[in-house]
């Protein structure tokens, strides 16, 4: 069915207003299908829709004679000529108005007298945001631009959609000229109509000087989108140039025009009342042709230069009027299926799967080694209760008179009369079989026993053993009754996965690899489902460059959760590095498949296309990350102007001198004033409080962290100088990871300008050093205005990792050029001058860091190796100060010793016995911090803890020889404190 459209004039158009239209049943048949089912499974169809023509020249008036506003195009057919699309009869309109949208499309179809029969049912124009278009005026500078011509400007409307099929071979044929050329030339003209006279026919043949083209433009439209996986539209507004041969030969690689060459005898028919069929066989010139084949054959020949630097084979002033009014004409191109098939998400979600089993929830067990050793003891805790209450029975009276003046032969004789009564009535037994079960849970689950033992003497040494254990956890069961009788236990001190986070990142640092591990797989022993953990690990790996452990730990976690997109990044990553490219290549689709918006994701993906000279993907994925970025950075600015507008123009937010804002644990300089000696008690208990308190605060990342403090460590490239603590964890965490390494609001916080620099900010943070080289070579590339300070920033710590100092230095000296009050720079400086041994210039380079109304974006080790240069140099109390800094942002073992060693040396033994007992609380192996506790033993006096101090010390083979002989000149002086003597 369809409806029918009342001609101008006709009695249909009195039909009553809301009754139905008319319509006609038309039924179409064929004996045999068109195309086959190959045709049909290879072919396509080809919309191409041409909406309007904005900002046309001046020069173009609606009155005069009549022109008739042209555009075309070619596409592939299955013969040897391309087939022509035809847009005629453009609607030059004057400015005033914007299109309205969504508006219909119409057919290509001239003397349709019905007004709305040439309207394409369920077809509309609707429009949209200009950046999210795939054209050349879709940047936000071009907004303006594009609002006044479409409203104040004259433009040409078409709205005309133009449909082809294109069978498998011009399929192919199609997708290869784009692969091969990119640019496709839509003509743009204008041709006088003609009126047609009533005489003899004769008087119809024009020639090309009678009808002539005139403003000849073109508008090169970039069809390598349509190439993209899963692309089947593309439409953007794209700019007209004039139709110089040269230029176009160059650009498409195209030898004819489709007006000038191809369509005389469209040109020809150009009268009004003729009919304009796209399907008019078109005369071709070949000698045009061949001269112009001749002509680049001999120019190729002749010339050394590109064929971009040769004089244009002719001139066109009036095309060139297009560049002069800025016009474009907006295009619209559609295939009913995508020239590459993109994968869907299920069958990426599959693959993963394939490749990395998802690791099922661990089930909650009702039983246990710990469930096993309580219900013993609850069984313990009864029998005695029934044994105490049957010894009350037989000798409660005789006990009460006798009070306290029991011998022992009276308990004995008690003991074997309740053993009697006992067996005699059978509670006995009754007892040992209540026991037999939570002994049988025992040896199940806590000795994991569940097999016959092959030799009678496996046997009697497991039943040895099983009963050591039972009697030790009866006597534990036994105490737990009687609480007045036990000394109280020891509390124990435990640390969070956060913390163990921060020493793990400090053994790092300071290339103590084996202890970075403990901590790490210490935070996997605790919680071995959390996946952030898994992704640290990983990171660790990759930082001394285990690959193939890396990739097991990135692996674990993405069982854990496969829509994780870090872990998928991740994954992808150490594939490319792994050269197990057909699996990267799945993670990172997955990736941006899961997370369309991930900026870093499409990168990544672009570098990978890139590897693998897969160039229209790449800039496929480029594209991409950019659209997202920029729609990204759009969204904030209108969340600040609405946030804004709402407050009624005011902000609560203080800026400091640069800007920049300071938050309320921001000050002009970060020392503060020193603390009375009265105080000095109080304010170190003031700080324990609030660097307790401040484990449950969420903070934001660092970007960049420091090397080692000592210089004369090994040279393996594995100091950590741009490793960031883990962003947000899960979201049902109320901490973050990050806690101890950074403050909340005061880090310099340098949103990346391009989505290269996101992306190495990404690989920094996990250490796939490896992988950013060529993400810097595009940050380089596309760069507007040349590198960025954070650039040079990145090269600078790349090379401190190499211990190039020399190149770290010189990169640091163009990026305090370009911003000489970058925090980052000043402590970066300092970093290099530390590990050189220049610590004077380190020292000043660190002063002046914390001197910053703004933070670095790390500055935990900045404060540590501050304090280290002030006590190499003697200034205790300004050491005192910059630890107890550094106790209050990021309390580790480090800090407290570094105050209590500044405190041992002001005399404040209290303060310092308080300082170092807190670093020995955080980490009870560290030589040094035993060693002062043991200077402080002997000047307090205390011998028993003097000499611990001193057994831990040698135990752990403190290397300081001048601390250890201080302390052995002390032991002489006081006499005690080395049990050898």
């Amino acid at each position: 069915m369809v409806p029918l459209h009342p001609v101008t004039g006709s009695p249909l158009e009195l039909s009553r207003p809301g009754g139905k239209q008319c319509t006609l049943e038309v039924k179409v048949s064929v004996a045999e299908p068109l195309l086959t089912t190959a045709q049909m499974a290879g072919g396509n169809l080809l919309k191409v829709t041409l909406e309007a023509a904005y900002s046309v020249p001046e020069s173009f008036i609606p009155v005069g004679p009549l022109q008739n506003y042209m555009a075309g195009l070619q596409v592939p057919s299955s013969g040897e000529k391309d087939y022509p699309i035809f847009f005629k009869n453009g609607t030059l309109k004057l400015g005033g108005e914007k299109e309205p949208v969504p508006r219909p499309k119409k057919w290509p179809i001239a003397n349709i007298l019905a007004p709305g029969a040439n309207n394409i049912p369920d077809a509309f124009i609707v429009g949209g945001p200009y950046e999210e278009e795939d054209g050349e005026l879709n940047h936000p500078e071009d907004r303006e631009f594009r609002n006044q011509s479409e409203s104040i400007k004259k433009r040409i409307i078409w709205d005309l959609e133009s449909r082809c099929y294109l069978d498998p071979p011009a399929v192919v044929s199609f997708q290869k000229r784009i692969a091969d050329c990119r640019l496709w030339p839509v003509e743009l003209t204008r041709v006088p109509l003609v009126t047609q006279p009533k005489g003899k026919s004769a008087k119809f043949d024009k020639t090309d000087d009678e009808s002539p083209l005139s403003f000849h433009g073109v508008a090169y439209v970039n069809m390598v989108p349509l190439l993209y996986p899963g692309v089947k539209r593309i439409r953007g507004a794209f700019h007209v140039y004039p139709y110089l041969d040269n230029a176009v030969y160059e650009k498409t690689k195209c030898l004819s025009s489709l007006f000038r060459d191809t369509g005389h005898h469209l040109i020809q028919n150009n009268k009004i009342g003729g009919i304009n069929s796209p399907l008019s066989k078109p005369v071709i010139s070949k000698s045009l042709k061949e001269d112009k084949v001749q002509a680049s054959s001999i120019k190729s020949q002749n010339s050394d230069t590109p064929l971009e630097t040769e004089p244009p084979l002719n001139h066109n002033p009036e095309g060139q009027q297009y560049v002069e009014a800025g016009t474009y004409i907006v295009l619209e191109i559609q295939l009913d299926k995508a020239l590459v098939p993109k994968r869907m998400p299920e069958e990426l979600a599959r693959r993963v799967k394939e490749l990395i089993p998802p690791r099922p929830p661990v089930s909650r067990r009702t039983g246990g080694a710990q469930k096993a050793v309580s219900d013993y003891h609850a069984q313990i805790k009864n029998i005695s209760r029934a044994i105490l209450d049957e010894y009350h029975r037989m000798f409660g009276k005789q006990v009460a008179k006798l009070e306290n003046d029991i011998d022992s032969e009276t308990l004995v004789e008690q003991k074997c009369q309740l053993n009697y009564e006992l067996n005699c009535s059978g509670k006995y037994f009754a007892f040992k079989e209540q026991l037999k079960h939570a002994v049988v849970k025992i040896v199940r689950e806590k000795y994991l026993k569940t097999t016959s033992f092959e030799s009678q003497e496996e046997l009697q040494t497991f039943i040895s053993e099983l009963y050591v254990f039972l009697v030790d956890q009866m006597h534990i069961a036994l105490n737990q009754t009687m609480p007045d009788d036990v000394q109280g236990a020891v509390p124990a001190i435990h640390t969070t996965t956060e913390q163990l986070r921060l020493f793990a990142f400090e053994a790092e640092v300071n290339e103590n690899f084996g202890m970075a591990a403990v901590y790490y797989e210490e935070r996997l022993a605790r919680e071995p489902q959390n996946l952030e953990h898994w992704l640290d690990y990983g990171a660790f790996c990759l930082l001394i460059e285990d690959n193939i452990k890396a990739q097991e730990c990135f692996r674990k976690a993405l069982s854990l959760n496969q829509n994780h997109i870090h872990s998928l990044l991740l994954c992808g990553v150490l594939a490319v590095l792994l050269e197990n490219y057909e699996q990267a290549e799945i993670f990172f689709e997955d990736a941006t498949c899961l997370e369309p918006t991930n900026v870093v994701a499409w990168t990544l993906l672009g570098i990978y296309y890139e590897i693998q000279n897969n160039g229209i993907r790449m800039e496929m994925a480029f594209h991409e990350a950019f659209k997202q970025q920029q729609a990204r950075v759009t969204k904030q600015k209108s969340i600040v102007t609405v946030e804004y507008v709402e407050e009624g123009g005011k902000t609560e937010s203080s800026f400091g001198p640069w800007g920049i804002t300071s938050g309320s644990s921001t000050t002009a300089i970060k020392v503060e004033a020193p603390p009375g000696p009265g105080a000095r008690l109080s304010i170190l208990d003031e700080f324990l409080e609030e660097s307790s308190k401040r484990l449950s605060y969420s903070q934001e990342p660092p970007l960049l962290s420091v090397p080692p403090q000592d210089p004369s460590v090994s040279q393996k490239t594995s100091m950590l100088f741009a490793k960031e603590i883990p962003e947000k964890r899960e979201a049902s965490k109320s901490q973050d990871s990050s806690t101890f390494l950074h403050p909340s609001p005061q880090g310099v916080s340098h949103t990346p300008t391009t989505v290269f620099m996101e992306t190495i900010h990404f690989l920094m943070k996990v250490n796939a050093v490896q992988y950013m080289h060529r993400v810097l070579a595009h940050e380089l590339l596309r760069s507007q205005g040349g590198p960025s300070c954070e650039y040079y920033l990145v090269l600078a710590q790349i090379h401190l990792l190499k211990k190039d100092f020399p190149k770290a230095e010189e990169y640091l000296q163009q990026a305090a050029q370009m911003d000489y009050l970058n925090p980052n720079v000043w402590s970066l400086k300092g970093h290099l001058n530390f590990l050189s041994g220049n610590h004077a210039e380190a020292k000043a380079c660190y002063e002046r860091t914390v001197s910053f109304v703004v933070d670095a974006s790390e500055m935990h080790f900045v404060f540590l190796r501050l304090g280290h240069i002030y006590l190499e140099e003697k200034e205790y109390e300004k050491a005192k100060k910059t630890y107890l800094q550094a106790c209050k942002r990021s309390p580790s073992c480090l800090t407290w010793l570094g105050l209590g060693i500044a405190c041992y040396r002001l005399e404040e033994i209290t303060e310092a016995e308080d300082a170092l007992s807190e670093a020995n609380a955080l980490n009870n192996y560290n030589a040094e911090v035993w060693a002062y506790l043991a200077l402080v033993s002997l000047k307090a006096g205390r011998q028993l803890e003097a000499e611990q101090a001193y057994k831990y010390t040698m135990k752990l083979k403190l290397k300081d020889e001048t601390l250890l002989a201080e302390i052995h000149m002390l032991q002489e002086t006081f006499g005690f404190g080395n049990p050898s003597f």
